[in-house]
């Protein structure tokens, strides 16, 4: 530990004191070194090795500190002071440019000299693009191919996400958020949340951080491959998770996007009383009429006679949400002639029901029972449906294969609002946005989404790294399990693109 230690600070004040040995000798203007405009390596840079998206550790190391990128190969190599292995590189295989991962810096090894040279500015932009407040507000405003360096064309945010092992479900629902603007806009901003202060050895906002670098990644217009790999911001997921979502083991989407919006609301200094975009974005209201059941076993006098009890009468409380959970019908088991399963349909708006204040629902705890109905006070600008496809039950896990039939544009949600909030709420009508595909069986199918790129108006499918156009006829035709909707505003309730 003690020698690690060493070689660190070694490695650091031979970065410092290459620097000093430098600055002595033969300097241009302002003091900078000759051949700082003039190096006669730059044409060995390979652009095709480089890849920023991996952990920025040395690979000999495997330090955090000081890191360098190697620009002929690829390779991540710490310091470049004398006895560095970033130096021990550059001579051994005759490599000499290396970039700082963190000062954006460029150097040629063994000599030791700062770079200056205009044309590496697309490197330092794929290692961290910047987005202005212009360039961000024009991105759904067209739909501009790009070409990536390796030749291939990509539309910004319609960008296929890399599959390590069994990190699918994750993808998906970081695509979907990707493919929301408001939420996308204000992490394409680092200033929004870079002054926001945590306490002391919170590592939480290790989460926001990645999702950030991931958001300005995913829509970068200047990309050296038309492909992203999560794998810095899924390290966060697993760390902030305390390992309950991996990287190597399929996760449910619902349950990591639960655990994520809510993260991500408290890492950005949100709380119930206090607000971040999570809940400017997300979050509704809903009545919940709730109202407590006698015991099935008690004899019938004795029901009736806790039923006039003022525990049992119905009481009414107000709830936000993030999302609202749609339940399925148990699918039927009918088979046709060809003794082939029949797959149950259902109309979203009949799932949509149980919000309407009148459906009653029981509720089932370890100790009572409850009759629940629910209606809603405030629509969000985006709003997000799970539907419940899964019931876990002690020995395994059942999957619901029910096809919710539902249009993509202009479902109106005004009959399940309160009188109130009808009269309050000025837009009830909803797109949809993005749509979270569960295919196969419970435990080990396969995700994939549906996005609308809203620049084209065209609809999207991605599945890990794969990205196809799709006809939105054929998204209602799937298991859908996360949607999410966006708000009509009045200028789209006429002037409107979908079926």
């Amino acid at each position: 530990m003690i020698s690690l230690k060493r070689e660190r600070d070694n490695e650091e004040d031979d970065d410092d004191h290459e620097d000093g040995v430098a600055a002595k000798r033969g300097r241009g203007r302002a003091g900078e070194d000759r051949r700082s405009r003039h190096c006669p390596y730059l044409d060995t840079i390979n652009r095709s090795v480089l890849d920023f998206d991996f952990e920025k550790l040395c690979s000999i190391s495997l330090s955090h500190i000081n890191v360098y990128a190697c620009l002929v190969c690829g390779k991540y190599f710490q310091g470049r002071g004398q006895k560095s292995h970033a130096y021990t590189h550059s001579v051994q295989f005759s490599h000499h440019v290396f970039l700082n991962l963190h000062t954006l810096k460029f150097y040629c090894l063994p000599d030791n000299y700062e770079i200056i040279d205009s044309s590496l500015e697309d490197i330092t932009y794929v290692l961290k693009p910047t987005f202005t407040k212009k360039h961000i507000a024009a991105l759904d405003k067209h739909g501009k191919l790009y070409r990536a360096y390796d030749g291939t064309t990509y539309l910004p945010g319609i960008v296929g996400l890399n599959n390590i092992k069994a990190n699918d479900y994750a993808n998906a629902v970081l695509q979907a958020f990707s493919n929301v603007p408001p939420l996308r806009n204000y992490f394409l901003e680092e200033e929004n949340y870079k002054g926001i202060r945590r306490p002391p050895g919170d590592i939480m906002f290790l989460l926001v951080q990645r999702f950030g670098e991931l958001m300005r990644k995913l829509w970068n217009p200047r990309n050296f491959k038309a492909h992203v790999s999560p794998h810095e911001m899924l390290q966060a997921v697993v760390l902030c998770s305390k390992k309950t979502f991996q990287i190597t083991k399929q996760g449910d989407a619902v349950d990591f996007m639960t655990w994520f919006l809510n993260a991500l609301h408290g890492a950005l200094g949100g709380t119930k009383k206090k607000s971040s975009i999570i809940t400017k974005v997300f979050q509704g209201s809903m009545r919940i009429f709730s109202k407590k059941l006698p015991h099935p076993d008690l004899p019938p006098e004795e029901k009736e006679a806790l039923l006039l009890t003022e525990e049992y009468q119905e009481q009414m409380s107000e709830s936000t949400f993030l999302f609202l959970t749609l339940d399925l019908p148990t699918a039927p088991l009918y088979k046709d002639e060809k003794e082939q399963l029949i797959i149950p349909q259902v109309p979203l708006f009949n799932i949509l029901g149980k919000f309407n204040g009148n459906t009653e629902k029981e509720y089932k705890t370890y100790k009572e029972n409850f009759l629940k109905r629910f209606q809603l006070t405030k629509l969000p600008p985006y709003l997000i449906f799970c539907i419940k496809r899964f019931t876990k039950n002690n020995f395994f896990v059942e999957k619901n294969p029910t096809i919710v039939n539902f249009p993509i544009t202009n479902v109106d949600l005004s009959e399940y609002l309160t009188e109130e909030a009808q009269a309050t709420e000025k837009n009830t009508s909803y797109d949809l946005v993005a749509n979270i595909v569960h295919d196969g069986k419970p435990t080990e199918g396969s995700y994939r989404i549906h996005v609308l790129h809203h620049g084209t108006g065209k609809w999207y499918e991605m599945q890990d790294l794969q990205v196809i156009d799709i006809l939105p006829q054929m998204i209602t035709l799937s298991e859908a399990y996360i949607q999410i909707w966006k708000r009509q505003e009045s200028s789209d309730t006429n002037n409107h693109r979908g079926v």
